[in-house]
């Protein structure tokens, strides 16, 4: 098993520790707070609930999560390391250097310094060239974007290593070719920032309002197409040049204090938190984590639906993590967590979803035949002609669940199917479904007889499923 180290186990080195674990990786863990393995606890909740609810295919097995009281001893044998202690440059550099002392000297030392240069962090270290910056954005099990920092002086063999790690555990590593202070993403939250503190404190408008201004406007543009190209819609036909030359002007024009820093004094710190506790502060963090997540899922998996954006690489991640059916009988051809979007009114799964779930079912297996996407490409395929659903329990988001299917009869052109939907938890069956399918040419759109070779699959299949039974 691969093993990641991670150093400070706050609010963003929990999510590390929990992408990493998720992704099966084993994961140590040094953070001197006594209350930390609690507090990273909470963060591990919500990641298991959540980060599965992205992925139609079966993820690895968790890798374990140990504490260790020294990080000599967490980064033992590590390939990875995070370093996610707080913003302090001088204890950045200090813990460097003890990591160094311990850890192989091949392994990517990572930090998660959202404003630090990676040459400041590499000042008095033994070995810079193993040093750089890979920036997450919270929570880190759900958000995809790393941005990884070199300095001149970082290996370019650890520099694709860290591409390669972050890759595999579903992220986008970015790079960032040239070292700058808060690197790319957090120069503009700044900005957001900066102007929104001056709002509130002029009284323009509350922390509420600009939270709405951002939530019903341009965030949700920019969560599936970015800045520039919804600018360059902006521009209609003639594109980005005709919104420069429109829209340019307004740059010298004084609608921002982008310049200026309001003073960060006790009043405009009260004026702030009061307004937020007015905003949110009846419910609880754990609440909003939980409402965070189940808005990020949806949005995540409508892009994933649409390829496009982050959505794009989950999809890709999600084909990578795909395996084999056993050969076993039955055969467990889904293995899942409901996802918050499949759900109804009455909090449990759509009715429409178990019939996506048995589908889903029907196409693992008609892989496992041969009848795959070369095969449909080819102009050949499967297609259900009745089913028979039976609800048999409730089943929730967040459940995990498994779909055993047998074969009923394979025979010419009929493809019958019983597929059990049961809880991961305890086996309770939630439902099952009786399918029947007929092989059709996809050029006249009629029945046909399948390729000898997906015939001899079937065939053989159905009579060692029979000969089980």
């Amino acid at each position: 098993m691969k093993r990641a180290a991670i150093i400070g186990g706050g609010v963003i080195g929990g999510g590390w520790a929990a992408r990493f674990s998720l992704m099966g990786w084993e994961v140590r863990v040094f953070d001197p707070d006594p209350e930390a393995e609690r507090k990273l606890g909470a963060v591990m909740d919500n990641a298991r609930r959540a980060l599965p609810m992205l992925y139609e295919a079966r993820m690895p097995e968790p890798g374990p999560v140990t504490f260790h009281g020294t990080m000599s001893d967490a980064v033992s044998g590590a390939g990875y390391i995070q370093e996610s202690v707080p913003e302090r440059l001088e204890l950045k550099q200090k813990v460097y250097q003890t990591l160094q002392a311990a850890c192989d000297p091949g392994a990517v030392l990572a930090s998660s310094t959202s404003g630090f240069k990676p040459s400041e962090l590499q000042a008095i270290s033994a070995r810079p060239e193993q040093i750089l910056v890979a920036h997450p954005f919270n929570p880190v099990y759900l958000l995809p974007l790393a941005e990884v920092v070199p300095s001149p002086k970082t290996s370019p063999e650890i520099i694709e290593r860290a591409k390669e790690i972050l890759t595999g555990i579903g992220m986008f590593p970015l790079h960032v070719r040239a070292e700058i202070d808060a690197h790319i993403a957090d120069r503009f939250l700044e900005a957001v920032w900066r102007e929104a503190l001056w709002l509130v404190k002029d009284g323009i408008a509350t922390t509420e309002e600009i939270d709405e201004a951002i939530r019903m406007g341009f965030g949700l543009r920019w969560g599936q197409m970015g800045l520039f190209e919804t600018y360059r819609i902006a521009g209609g036909e003639a594109g980005m040049r005709h919104f420069m030359a429109q829209f340019g002007p307004c740059l010298s024009w004084p609608w921002t204090k982008l310049m200026d820093v309001p003073e960060f004094n006790d009043d405009l710190v009260d004026l702030i938190a009061g307004q937020s506790d007015a905003q949110s502060g009846d419910r609880t963090i754990r609440e909003l984590e939980r409402e965070r997540d189940n808005n990020l899922v949806a949005m995540l998996r409508a892009l994933k639906g649409q390829g496009k954006a982050a959505g794009r690489l989950i999809a890709a991640h999600d084909d990578s993590l795909r395996q084999p059916l056993e050969d076993t009988v039955p055969m467990v051809t889904v293995r899942r967590i409901v996802p918050v979007d499949w759900t109804d009114v009455n909090g449990h799964m759509n009715e429409g979803r178990y019939g996506q779930v048995f589908s889903d079912a029907s196409e693992e297996l008609m892989t496992h035949i041969g009848a795959d996407k070369a095969y449909i490409a080819a102009g050949h395929s499967y297609f259900t002609a009745e089913t028979n659903i039976k609800y048999h329990a409730e089943t929730l988001a967040g459940e995990a669940i498994f779909v055993e299917t047998r074969v009923l009869l394979g025979q010419g052109r009929k493809l019958r199917l019983g597929h059990a939907m049961k809880r991961a938890s305890d086996g309770a069956l939630l439902a099952s479904c009786d399918q029947f399918l007929l092989h059709v040419s996809l050029e006249t759109r009629k029945s046909c007889d399948p390729l000898p070779k997906v015939r001899e699959a079937v065939e053989r299949l159905a009579q060692r499923h029979e000969d089980a039974a």
